[in-house]
């Protein structure tokens, strides 16, 4: 029996915001998404253009507030070939949260309070 991740979902608050930030932040495109009939929610489907895994926003009607993620003990890691140039890129958008120079790491926040960590390839 074989297992294969295939994608992480993320409930968010602003559907048009998170899309985007992961667009701007992290050159996330859209690939599909499924509108239920009755417009309760909309799923949409993320992905980098270089691996089969996918980020899953999903936007609920009817949530009346920003969803309260805990103490964010969770994250989704990104590797990329240019870290300084990335760094700069999240540095002037303001979404950098946490830094960690002695790692080499740094992690950004989405407008829904998610942490994405950045690390070199």
């Amino acid at each position: 029996m074989n297992f294969k991740m295939v994608h992480e979902n993320y409930n968010v608050f602003d559907l048009g915001k998170s899309l985007d930030f992961y667009r701007e932040a992290l050159g996330l495109e859209e690939k599909r998404r499924k509108t239920a009939q009755d417009g309760s929610f909309i799923i949409v489907y993320l992905a980098d253009g270089q691996s089969d895994f996918e980020l899953e926003l999903t936007w609920m009607r009817d949530m009346d507030r920003p969803y309260h993620l805990g103490d964010c003990e969770f994250h989704l890691a990104f590797c990329v070939d240019d870290y300084e140039a990335a760094h700069k890129r999240h540095e002037q958008m303001g979404c950098i949260c946490y830094e960690n120079p002695q790692m080499g790491i740094y992690f950004i926040q989405d407008p829904d309070g998610y942490w994405l960590e950045i690390i070199p390839r």
